[in-house]
């Protein structure tokens, strides 16, 4: 009997080196002759530099170099991890240079100074003189679009990034039919990742005359190339390292700092430089989660049938592009995979501000639109007196259903099972016949949100992904991957894989966590949830090919049939009785010392993904409500999902922890503030940032409704990323059914309850 590890709570590969603190992190390289990088950065929002003078700066013992706009290449660079590099089409917009002579946030970098160790270059950084010629900032996305705004890029008239839209049906026709239309306007807020690893780099240029980059990143084969354009040189010039990763959740999914610290490196005559961010600048000059607003207008039948939508989403994404209008047509795309409907537009516009950069975060604009969504729906099924679950569930997607814009088709869907059992967990019928008639200062209610998502980008955008399987002399594999683990548990799947197909325990599949551009194989990267799906076609691919040269090898030795082996539990068995020919082992050390037949057994195999797969779920939540403080105390929630074929159960529900964890943030705390007038940010700290804490997390519960998606070799889907989608909408709604007040924008503080209830009349 083969080893069954697909299925089974297999412990991390990486567990043991992260417990004893062996592994490696960024800031765990040390260089000889180390020097470190500071930054300096604008403290207006919106500001033109008209002079800087760094001579007193670079006069100070220990400062190896100030540099500035004009000491720097001039190009403007993407510094979002897209994959089609050379297309147009899909090209990110390039509107960054690594120092800028045009400050758009408060926080955005001016000049750069490299010294012999913090201290001095923190010193030096106050002797920069700067001149600024501040202009007015503007910090709505509706005073952005105003006619008689400055703009904030040159090329974008009224500061919009992008329109583009879609449409499906004729919207106004299905408003025409439906018996009813309903409309709402619903907002997110600016959040922040808050992952454990600040955002830090490395870079020195190696003997060759190669700059060398280590660096805490999520995308090393694409930060090679962005380094490449940013510097003006060839890409072949440039190597990136990624070593233990201390979480990203997408603020790592851009090249935040490796121009910056390649440029410093080279500045120095090639010394490495260690370019770390505090805290504070992470959560200013990184990456945020997009604010949006919307406003939605539904079309109904009498029967509860949706009809027609029509979505218009404005999405803030600050000072530069990122990933840009990206993220709002991301979330409109995976959203009209959820509910059937006649006709769905969906006008998103995203618009440069004077705030901080907004990128990839977890689930990539679907967690705003879910909330829009999702609220929305409950907000009709209350006027309609429909229940909220059935009404649901007479609109949702079914399997076969193919996306009328892009073909992909929902091949595996459990959606309707994950409903079913967060009902039963949550017991909805018996809890919502004892609270419909409370009164008091706290009542209860319950809620819920439905989601759908990828697994990966494809067709919208390349898919493909690398790995390289050897044979040891032992019997042992090596694994070596282009994907990037960082935090999510993505090694010991592919272990698992490995040794599944292989018939090996897990401990004999030894995972090179480290990513290098010189010798990993392509991937572009840990984004879209897509590496146990997309990477793990690869992995499947490379086992499958070396377990056909192990019993190719064999067949050689012994003359036995290749169909009639088969490998399990470290032997070389037949496959109809599983008598055992010879140990794998044996098999290894000939393929390296048979002196006819030695050659090394291995596969180096890429893999382009040209499918996609739908995951679906939902959260339950029941919610207690202080009427007078506004408190909202979350009393269960439970995340059902259906992600295929669970490959490790335990690694599973842990991903469903962090991402509800997430999402209750999201939903109740979370929000970056700014300074009306200014820009300037006011939270930008862990301390005044309303981070959850483990103290404020209520016991999260996690169910899987396990499908077999068929367009991947082990019947899996992505899960990272969704947990997070849904809780924020269910939280929101069980709030709705308790108090019967509609709460239409995140988060949902006690001050912002409280006022709601005064001006609904509730107290």
């Amino acid at each position: 009997m083969a080893f069954t590890v697909v299925g089974t709570n297999i412990n991390r590969v990486d567990a043991v080196a992260k417990v004893t603190g062996q592994a490696k992190y960024t800031g765990d390289f040390f260089e000889k002759n180390m020097l470190v990088g500071k930054i300096l950065r604008s403290p207006y929002a919106h500001a033109l530099i008209k002079n800087i003078d760094v001579t007193t700066a670079r006069a100070l013992p220990g400062v190896e170099t100030v540099l500035t706009y004009a000491d720097v290449p001039k190009i403007k660079f993407a510094t979002a991890g897209h994959p089609y590099a050379l297309d147009p089409k899909h090209r990110d917009k390039a509107d960054r240079t690594i120092l800028t002579e045009k400050a758009r946030f408060v926080g955005d970098a001016i000049a750069a100074v490299v010294a012999k160790d913090e201290l001095i270059a923190v010193e030096a950084l106050k002797l920069i003189k700067v001149e600024y010629e501040v202009l007015p900032p503007l910090l709505t996305a509706e005073a952005a679009m105003a006619e008689d705004a400055p703009l904030i890029h040159d090329d974008c008239p009224k500061n919009i990034l992008s329109s583009v839209g879609y449409v499906i049906g004729d919207v106004e026709a299905a408003f025409q039919e439906a018996d009813y239309i309903f409309e709402d306007e619903l907002e997110t807020s600016i959040v922040q990742h808050c992952q454990l690893e600040n955002h830090i780099s490395i870079a020195y240029v190696d003997s060759d005359g190669r700059i060398v980059i280590i660096t805490s990143t999520q995308i090393p084969h694409i930060v090679r190339r962005i380094v490449g354009q940013a510097l003006g040189i060839p890409w072949g010039r440039v190597r990136v390292i990624k070593p233990y990763i201390g979480g990203g959740f997408g603020s790592k999914q851009d090249a935040c700092l490796e121009p910056l610290a390649a440029a410093m490196t080279l500045a120095v005559g090639g010394r490495p430089v260690k370019l770390e961010l505090s805290r504070e600048e992470c959560m200013i000059d990184t990456r945020t989660r997009h604010a949006f607003k919307f406003k939605l207008k539904t079309g109904v039948s009498k029967d509860g049938k949706l009809a027609g939508m029509h979505i218009q989403a404005i999405a803030n994404t600050g000072a530069y592009a990122s990933h840009g209008h990206s993220i709002a047509m991301a979330g409109g795309s995976v959203f009209r995979i959820r509910y059937l409907m006649k006709a769905l537009k969906y006008d998103p516009i995203t618009v440069y501000t004077n705030l901080p950069v907004a990128g990839a975060m977890r689930a990539y604009g679907s967690p705003q639109i879910t909330f829009a969504v999702e609220s929305h729906l409950d907000n009709i099924a209350r006027k309609l007196n429909l229940d909220p679950i059935e009404f649901r569930l007479q609109n949702l997607v079914t399997e076969g259903y193919a996306d009328p814009l892009n073909g992909n088709k929902v091949r595996s869907c459990g959606l309707r099972e994950c409903i079913a059992r967060g009902k039963e967990l949550i017991k909805w019928d018996e809890k919502k016949e004892r609270y419909k008639n409370q009164t008091g200062d706290k009542r209860r209610g319950l809620g819920m949100a439905c989601f759908s998502y990828g697994s990966g980008t494809y067709p919208d955008l390349l898919e493909i992904a690398g790995a390289r399987i050897m044979l040891n002399q032992d019997g042992s594999v090596q694994l070596q991957l282009g994907a990037t683990e960082i935090g999510q548990g993505a090694d010991t799947i592919f272990a698992q894989m490995v040794a599944a197909t292989l018939g090996l325990p897990v401990d004999m599949v030894h995972v090179i966590s480290t990513q290098d551009t010189d010798i990993a194989p392509f991937d572009t990267g840990a984004y879209a949830s897509r590496q146990t799906y997309v990477t793990g076609m690869a992995v499947a691919k490379a086992a499958a090919e070396v377990k056909k040269k192990i019993l190719d090898f064999v067949q050689k030795m012994t003359d036995i049939p290749t169909h009639a082996l088969d490998l399990r539990e470290q032997n070389i068995v037949y496959k109809h009785s599983g008598e055992v020919v010879m140990p794998l082992a044996e098999v290894a050390l000939q393929s390296y010392y048979d002196l006819a037949l030695a050659a090394p057994l291995t596969s180096d195999t890429t893999n382009n993904a040209r499918v996609n797969a739908f995951v679906f779920g939902v959260t339950f939540a029941e919610v207690e409500v202080d009427l007078q403080t506004g408190q909202i105390a979350v009393l269960e929630i439970y995340n059902v999902h259906d992600s295929g074929k669970i490959i490790n159960p335990l690694l599973a529900a842990g991903q469903v922890h962090g991402g509800v964890s997430m999402g209750l943030g999201y939903a109740l705390s979370e929000q970056m503030l700014f300074d009306e007038q200014t820009g300037r940010p006011l939270n930008n700290n862990l301390l005044d940032y309303k981070l959850p804490t483990i103290m404020d997390i209520p016991e999260i519960g996690v169910d899987f409704v396990e499908t077999f998606e068929p367009t991947h070799p082990f019947g899996c889907k992505s899960l990272g990323e969704p947990p997070t989608i849904p809780v924020a909408p269910a939280i929101r709604n069980a709030v709705l059914d308790a108090t019967g007040v509609a709460f239409n924008r995140l988060p949902l503080k006690p001050q912002l309850v409280f006022e709601k209830f005064k001006e609904t009349g509730l107290i």
